[in-house]
């Protein structure tokens, strides 16, 4: 008898464990970061007409998912500016940091980036950073409507099983450090 219920208590933990996985989704820091390489093709004309134009084009990023602040992804990326203003035209390399809040789009099984807000953007060379430093609120804000428009993650039915019921039965989101947890509806 004593076996009997020590083997139904075994068998009942293995079903519950077996199922664990099944109560959420992970998306790994990595899995997003290959996902905006791919995708993120930030690539624009900004500025304010007659004083100063610029054509950045965005083409490296790299998201730290939960890490520097709770419920958020700090991206760095590399972007060239080729900028035109009253004093000529010029050439520099963009270091910039930014942060964002993902959130869950249920409808279209996809995570975006909002709320984006510019750090830090330092330029190269030193001589264009005053350049860089007044458009900068312009770049924040094509930079917002871009992300908000560009998702950084979209569920497939076609990549995995897993991913699949994420896609059909996802919640919301958790951002814990280093991923990003999709609850299943049960």
């Amino acid at each position: 008898m004593r076996k009997c219920l020590t083997l139904m208590v075994f068998c009942c933990s293995l079903v519950l464990a077996g199922c664990d996985h099944l109560a959420s989704y992970t998306l790994s820091e990595q899995e997003i970061n290959q996902s905006l390489s791919k995708h993120a093709a930030f690539d624009k004309d900004i500025g304010i007409n007659g004083l100063a134009n610029a054509h950045i084009t965005l083409d490296t990023l790299h998201a730290e998912i939960g890490r520097a602040a709770a419920n958020q992804v700090v991206l760095s990326g590399h972007a060239t500016v080729d900028f035109a203003s009253l004093f000529g035209k010029q050439n520099a390399d963009l270091q910039l940091k930014m942060s964002a809040v993902p959130v869950f789009n249920r409808e279209q099984g996809a995570v975006y980036l909002h709320d984006l807000t510019i750090l830090d953007a330092q330029a190269q060379p030193q001589k264009v950073q005053g350049i860089v430093d007044g458009l900068k609120p312009i770049l924040a804000t094509s930079l917002r409507e871009y992300f908000s428009q560009q998702p950084a993650w979209v569920l497939s039915s076609d990549r995995s099983k897993a991913e699949s019921l994420a896609k059909k039965y996802a919640t919301g989101i958790e951002v814990k450090p280093g991923e990003i947890v999709i609850p299943l509806a049960p």
